[in-house]
């Protein structure tokens, strides 16, 4: 056996990084603006006004309680948003991708060696990316709504109508995602600025006539607050987390625009808006305790109010696009981790890689967010259904990190333990401030995230059992090379390619080729395919090549790895190994190459190892599944598939 692995070349499919130029940088910013930070740049239409309601009015409008909750909000957004997934978290990038599954698969790798840990670290990710698509469900529906019903103090007139101009809103966003998320950013990123100047202006406006609500910054006051009013402040705690929505969308689109360009837009802009704003709220508050009832839109003078509802509408649809472009890129990383099955993605941008577009899950997060929108009516009694998968999210995160911050960056046993303490007790009291929530809608997203637990491990699950059945029939491959020398097959001229896990067993469709039309291409190449736990892979690493044995037979195995946030082309990868020396063949051999994919019907049987309803579900998952040949970008007209039935 000879095994040929590619020379040092550049790296091919590489992310470009964040961009260094000024003008680019700011470029970079400005479209992060109109993506990542729509979710938490919201915030403020319903935060502080959920506060004040909450059990019937609980924390009253008095200085003591409103300095406590504006302490408590500001050092939460500083504390998990600034410090945590700011300054540290989008340090643990997995080769320039965020989120629960890169950072997952950035703990698997660190700790590879551990196989019973590897596998704890998967089912975390799990967890994980589960509560961030319950987010992403409710984000769009509480963002928007907020927004609309801005209507019942400027018009309440036309009040009634507040939920069917939400949903044509709905509509609209998820009709123009297909058009990609970089267009979507570079469209909504000056309305963000108008949108973070306004909320800024506006806070300014009342700090100014009270200055004395800055005080409202010491943390003093959130001490003194929880201290004296521990009941109180719990149940507050469960409508403070608001103020941090967003915080792991932002950390999961930073592989469309890179760590970069989402810092410098948050310490420039968005985190001081935010921050006047609040106060400016709370001020309005103190000085008017009837304007709880809506605070925000109650800042702002009454001819200003129309405009404002125009554009806090704008800046929510904008706020939903960072948890769904969030979702797009979890999905794909889900799907290349063998977590979901194969689905249909689309590229949307030439240049930036993360930047796509999935069908069936943005048609999966439109229904979901239809319902639950239709079925709550208003942001009030939607917030109770908030805050559970976003605290569950966040927690996961702080897990994940204090595993991997030893071995990445050789973290010292204190400063482990005072993240545990600094992140960990604070979302905790989060989650368990949110717990009380279950009864009255909490369990929705909980709800969302099981189904999506379910589907997860049994795709993983029925793949396994899958594997082992085609295993079985697939046969030895060097055993069923020995017997083609001996059958002296008629070659027919041209490339054959068949897609294989392994080179260990035979394609199912190169044996029934040979069984039923009993002849063999000239050059035969079996191509395994392989996802890394890295979002790129370099060329010099893409590829392995080994002739089975045999240098003159034109049966071939070439191995070719590829990066979770690449897509998985075939015949462009293997006319890149052919230019990178990897395949001895020559790249103008490919474009009249046949395709053949061994794919039979799963059959359901009695045997063990799966209860029959997840065997059920998981063959309506492989049906429901991307055609392999687009899945791997083979030519429609010179594609064959061909094998036998494969049972679980």
């Amino acid at each position: 056996m000879r095994e040929f692995v590619a020379p040092p070349t550049a790296q091919a499919g590489a992310p470009a990084g964040a961009p260094n130029h000024p003008r680019a940088l700011a470029a970079a910013a400005l479209a992060a603006l109109g993506v990542v930070f729509g979710d938490i740049g919201t915030s403020p239409l319903y935060a502080l006004k959920t506060v004040f309601l909450l059990d019937g009015g609980a924390v009253r409008p008095n200085q003591d309680d409103v300095f406590g909750v504006i302490s408590l909000m500001f050092w939460s957004i500083t504390i998990i948003v600034s410090i945590k997934y700011l300054g540290i978290l989008m340090r643990a990038d997995n080769d320039g991708e965020g989120g629960v599954m890169a950072l997952a698969a950035l703990a698997q790798r660190l700790y590879a060696s551990r196989a019973g840990k590897a596998g704890i670290l998967l089912v975390i990710g799990i967890v994980g990316v589960s509560l961030f698509y319950g987010d992403s469900i409710i984000t769009p529906a509480i963002s928007v709504l907020s927004a609309v019903e801005g209507l019942h103090v400027t018009i309440p007139a036309i009040s009634h109508l507040v939920i069917p101009i939400a949903a044509v809103i709905i509509v609209v966003l998820f009709a123009v995602q297909r058009y990609g998320t970089g267009k979507v950013g570079v469209l909504f990123g000056p309305v963000m600025v108008l949108w973070f100047i306004v909320m800024a202006v506006a806070g300014v406006v009342m700090v100014v006539q009270y200055p004395a609500v800055l005080l409202g910054l010491s943390p003093t006051y959130a001490v003194v607050f929880i201290v004296s009013h521990p009941t109180i402040s719990f149940i507050a705690l469960g409508a403070v987390v608001l103020v941090i929505t967003g915080a792991e969308a932002l950390y999961a689109d930073m592989g469309h625009f890179g760590r970069s360009p989402i810092r410098r837009a948050w310490f420039v802009l968005v985190f001081p808006a935010l921050t006047l704003n609040y106060l400016g709220q709370a001020a309005l508050i103190l000085h008017d305790p009837a304007a709880r009832s809506n605070p925000f839109f109650l800042l702002f003078p009454e001819w200003s109010r129309l405009p404002v509802v125009i554009l806090a509408t704008a800046a929510t649809v904008i706020a939903s696009q960072a948890v769904i472009s969030g979702a797009y890129s979890l999905s794909r990383q889900a799907v290349q981790l063998g977590l979901l099955p194969p689905l249909t993605i689309r590229q949307t941008s030439e240049r930036e890689g993360g930047q796509i577009y999935l069908p069936a899950v943005n048609i999966l997060l439109f229904l979901g967010v239809m319902a639950v929108m239709l079925a709550f009516g208003s942001s009030d009694r939607l917030s109770t259904a908030y805050g559970i998968s976003v605290t569950g999210a966040l927690v996961v995160d702080t897990l994940l990190l204090l595993l991997v911050a030893r071995p990445l960056w050789n973290w010292a046993p204190w400063k482990i333990v005072l993240a545990a303490v600094a992140f960990g007790g604070l979302e905790l009291a989060f989650l368990a401030g949110n717990l009380s929530k279950i009864i009255n809608g909490g369990w929705v997203p909980l709800l969302i995230a099981a189904a999506v637990i379910l589907v997860m491990t049994t795709w993983r699950r029925g793949r396994q059992l899958v594997q082992q059945d085609r295993k079985r029939k697939e046969g030895s491959l060097s055993e069923f090379i020995d017997n083609l020398r001996e059958q002296n097959l008629p070659r027919v001229p041209g490339v054959a390619v068949f897609p294989h896990p392994n080179k260990d067993t035979t394609p199912l469709a190169l044996r029934a080729n040979v069984k039923h039309n009993h002849v063999l291409h000239e050059h035969v190449i079996i191509v395994s395919i392989s996802t890394a736990q890295v979002p790129h892979v370099p060329t010099s690493e893409a590829f392995t090549y080994d002739d089975l044995g045999y240098a003159d037979d034109g049966i071939e195995h070439l191995s070719i790895r590829f990066g979770f946030s690449d897509k998985p082309d075939i015949p462009r990868a293997l006319r890149a190994a052919c230019r990178a020396g990897a395949l001895p063949l020559d790249p103008s051999d490919f474009p009249r190459a046949s395709y053949f994919i061994s794919r039979g019907a799963i059959r359901t049987t009695r045997t063990k190892g799966m209860v029959p309803w997840r065997r059920s579900l998981f063959v309506a998952l492989a049906h429901n599944a991307a055609d392999p040949a687009a899945r791997f970008g083979l030519p429609p007209l010179r594609t064959v598939t061909m094998g036998s039935d494969v049972e679980i």
